[in-house]
């Protein structure tokens, strides 16, 4: 019998929400958590926005020790990890360390703590040439994300594979396609995956607002995030982690697990097209998501749901509409289609992870978030796209899909378990 991954355990840090029950709450209310940036003064960037974490570390559980040791985005990683861990209900201690694989996504790495120390070697940017003895010992694992999966294994003592996937903002996906991957070839029984990302920072605000990515709309930042609607004006940075207790589906049988959902088939292509331009088709996003819908041997028709990348800029909108009519057909215009980045941000590397939780969620409780601010549906994209209230609906399986600087383009179809087949 093939192997397959099923999803035992979430955990959750995000804007406006730490945990999964809250997460969920927060989601199908349709709160946003958008609001003017906190963690330092943005005045004098162009966009002054984002959706932050707030995030008590020692509240969290963590020692004084890991919280000076660790980046605030292994902070985030360690937490969640934490709980989709409590949350499987697995005893680790019962699984072999060497069978227990760690896979995290994240894009931007030890932001907050490289960009504190090079504040502190450089007296603030004053000297050209840095002296590293004022810098903290944890300096050079800043520099290393390689460092987020080491922080995780530490946690759950893990042996087993370990790897940071980073492929920009389709790494929260793709690191969970990996984990996936672990537990189909034999080499884990258990994987803990996700991502995080803790970019909110003056380097990534100043290279967001010159490339102009990012919504300037510091009036109304809580409505600022509107994938699909005619107001848009580009999306809101945000922060945040989550990550999925991945098992092989026999043996979460066999314990008596509540099992979230299932990995049934995930892909990735690349457009080798432009680090940030997309083609208006959608042609590669259609391409990982046909490819996912074959290796879950999935017909279009048995889709239930699409949970979008939705980031809130007009071309991603137009080329992801292009590729779901694309690869869905007809069935396109007749499934609910919504973007939670409406309400969380775009927390970079770990949406596509915050996405796939949130899908989870979805199949587990028969209903489908909604897309916050959602209310001028541009005319020119005319699928439905779930404005403003959560719906209920029935679904066995759903589709997410990510797009990334790069050119990355991702797709993972998760099924209900016990779904007829």
């Amino acid at each position: 019998m093939s192997r397959r991954a099923v999803i035992t355990g979430i955990g959750v840090a995000a804007p406006g929400s730490v945990g999964r029950a809250a997460y969920w709450d927060m989601l199908t209310a349709g709160r946003t958590a958008t609001r003017r940036v906190t963690l330092f003064d943005p005045a004098g960037f162009r966009s002054q926005i984002a959706a932050e974490v707030d995030f008590d570390a020692e509240a969290q559980g963590l020692t004084a020790p890991q919280i000076r040791r660790m980046d605030r985005a292994a902070q985030f990683a360690v937490v969640c990890a934490r709980e989709a861990v409590a949350d499987s209900g697995l005893e680790l201690e019962t699984v072999r360390p060497d069978r227990i694989g760690v896979s995290i996504g994240s894009a931007t790495g030890c932001t907050i703590g490289l960009e504190t120390e090079y504040r502190v070697v450089s007296d603030e940017g004053r000297n050209w040439l840095v002296d590293p003895g004022y810098g903290v010992p944890q300096l050079y694992e800043y520099m290393l994300p390689s460092s987020l999966a080491v922080e995780v294994a530490w946690e759950v003592a893990a042996e087993g594979p370990a790897a940071v996937i980073s492929t920009g903002c389709t790494a929260g996906m793709d690191s969970v396609g990996h984990g996936a991957a672990l537990i189909e070839t034999g080499a884990a029984d258990v994987v803990v995956a996700g991502a995080t990302d803790a970019p909110i920072s003056r380097i990534s605000l100043a290279a967001f607002d010159a490339i102009k990515a990012t919504s300037p709309n510091n009036d109304q930042p809580e409505s600022a995030s509107r994938p699909f609607d005619l107001r848009r004006d580009g999306f809101v940075l945000a922060e945040g982690a989550a990550v999925l207790l991945l098992e092989e589906a026999e043996a979460a049988k066999a314990r008596g697990a509540r099992i979230y959902a299932e990995l049934l088939g995930f892909a990735t292509r690349n457009n080798a097209f432009h680090m940030t331009g997309l083609k208006p088709d959608g042609r590669e996003m259609a391409e990982a998501v046909r490819h996912a819908l074959d290796r879950a041997k999935i017909d279009p028709t048995e889709i239930g749901y699409v949970n979008a990348h939705g980031s809130g800029t007009k071309q991603n909108d137009r080329h992801e509409t292009a590729a779901f009519k694309t690869s869905l057909g007809e069935h396109a215009y007749r499934i609910p289609i919504s973007s939670i980045k409406s309400m969380i941000g775009h927390s970079l590397g770990a949406i596509g992870s915050l996405e796939l939780a949130a899908c989870a969620l979805a199949l587990d409780r028969q209903v489908v978030p909604p897309t916050a601010n959602l209310e001028k549906p541009d005319p020119d994209l005319d699928l439905d796209y779930v404005p403003v209230t959560a719906r209920e609906h029935r679904m066995d399986v759903v589709l997410s899909v990510g797009s990334g600087f790069g050119g990355f383009q991702s797709a993972a179809v998760l099924a209900r378990p016990g779904r007829a087949s």
